[in-house]
């Protein structure tokens, strides 16, 4: 049985847990940083809490005030309310609330993973929020979710199915299979990362209802649809994508990149689709650049 963690000793380098009260329910986030620094929020991916960014933000050198939400996606630890809409659309929508909460009229968003289509999603349909998009590995297009993890959509639909699959994670072999995360990073996470992504879904039923009501919502109409949306995105755009991802092809970070009439394509590698993980100082080194750049602007 895994030991309990302590989540703020864990993701500590990311700021103080606060709650914010949104339409769907009470809305976790850190809050690190400069507070008069360019406002960037990090949208992490299924069963990913904030700390997913822990190695990622501290290594940022230009002056940021990095806000990063446990979305309601697995690994947050309170429940959304029970009659809140999950859907990819919905999640996005709460962003700007968020936003609200913390008086920013717009924000550098960054995604990874499914974080990634709620960036994607927020870009197309709040434009006015985002001052400017990273897009790190994500769903794109028909890929939605990937071929290798669409089981997760049937269990969900089974009541109480995802109880015993999140009892199989304590297990270090069953978290490296290729069905869990063996293909979403290069090299085995420390046992602390591991249990910060399931522990709230081994811990709170409500947590474990709200996992089942957002797989059951995805479906690739959402990429398939926003993506082309994106082409009315003007914004600037980094694409960090690893070249060796085998979840989210690369060919994907070069489509994208001719859909969005303002974006850069940047190649990382030796790494997954979990590059904060794989690879922080180098993603980190390409962000900075990013905002440096956007900074500079007129």
């Amino acid at each position: 049985m895994s030991e309990a963690i302590d989540p703020d000793s864990f993701q500590q380098a990311l700021g103080p847990l606060r709650t914010a009260s949104l339409s769907a329910g009470p809305l976790r986030y850190r809050d690190h940083g400069d507070s008069s620094g360019v406002p960037v929020v990090f949208l992490a991916g299924l069963v990913l809490p904030s700390g997913f960014w822990r190695r990622l933000v501290p290594a940022l050198t230009q002056p940021i005030r990095a806000i990063v939400p446990d979305l309601p996606l697995g690994a947050h630890t309170i429940p959304m309310r029970r009659d809140a809409d999950l859907s990819p659309t919905a999640i996005a929508d709460l962003i700007p609330e968020l936003l609200d909460t913390l008086d920013l009229p717009e924000a550098v968003i960054v995604g990874n993973d499914t974080g990634g289509v709620i960036a994607k999603l927020l870009a197309t349909r709040h434009p006015q929020r985002v001052s400017a998009l990273v897009l790190t590995p994500c769903e794109c297009f028909e890929n939605f979710l990937p071929p290798l993890y669409r089981y997760l959509q049937v269990l969900a639909r089974v009541p109480g199915a995802l109880w015993p699959l999140a009892q199989s994670m304590r297990l270090a072999p069953i978290r490296r299979l290729p069905i869990a995360f063996g293909r979403l990073t290069t090299q085995p996470l420390d046992k602390l990362a591991y249990d910060s992504y399931l522990t709230p879904g081994l811990s709170n039923r409500g947590v474990r209802r709200d996992t089942a009501k957002v797989l059951r919502a995805i479906s690739s109409r959402y990429t398939i649809q926003g993506d082309a949306a994106l082409a009315r995105f003007e914004r600037p755009t980094l694409i960090a994508w690893a070249s060796e991802d085998r979840v989210f092809p690369y060919r994907h970070a070069e489509a994208l990149a001719e859909i969005l009439p303002n974006a850069e394509l940047v190649s990382i590698a030796d790494s997954y689709t979990y590059i904060p993980e794989d690879q922080p100082l180098v993603l980190a080194r390409h962000i900075d650049e990013f905002i440096a750049q956007l900074c500079r602007a007129p």
